[in-house]
């Protein structure tokens, strides 16, 4: 499985047409709720096994370092693999890497114990996209400084407050 992150129009056309797989046709999400104008400003993380797309992310950060995670999906006959796992960490990461202090999601309620799982908080139950209510959710990540210690952290334990129950 190849793992990318970018903003390249190639890795933004490829996340869409996962979007639309999993959003559109299979949850009958309206595509202009998905094409909120967002995606040119944010970083996408793509799962792909050869020429097959298999999952996506987007993580827009805003001013004082905070973040949104959003448009996580994985297509059909990749779930129960734990690549929605794999998506999550590897934005949850790429957060962390460049300085991210907090990262916010609005995922379907369903998801939240998923979520919990990474270390997000419930804040407060949201809107209602189509038939699926969204709860908002919350996480703070601890943020390194590299001392002597760094390295032995990075070896042997998990760096970030949101993923320690994985």
């Amino acid at each position: 499985m190849k793992q990318q992150i970018g903003s390249t129009p190639d890795i933004i056309e490829q996340a869409h047409a996962i979007r639309y797989e999993v959003f559109v046709d299979e949850q009958q999400i309206p595509l202009e709720l998905d094409l909120d104008g967002k995606d040119d400003g944010s970083v996408h993380a793509l799962l792909t096994d050869g020429d097959q797309l298999i999952a996506t992310a987007r993580l827009t950060v805003g001013d004082e370092q905070q973040a949104t995670l959003a448009r996580v999906a994985v297509t059909k006959p990749y779930r129960g693999r734990g690549v929605a796992s794999d998506v999550v960490t590897l934005m949850m990461n790429y957060a962390q890497e460049h300085g991210v202090q907090s990262v916010s999601i609005h995922a379907h309620e369903y998801l939240r114990a998923f979520y919990e799982g990474f270390g997000f908080e419930f804040i407060a139950t949201s809107e209602q996209v189509g038939e699926h209510r969204l709860v908002e959710m919350k996480c703070t990540l601890n943020q390194i400084v590299k001392d002597d210690h760094y390295f032995m952290r990075q070896a042997f334990g998990d760096l970030k407050e949101c993923t320690a129950r994985l």
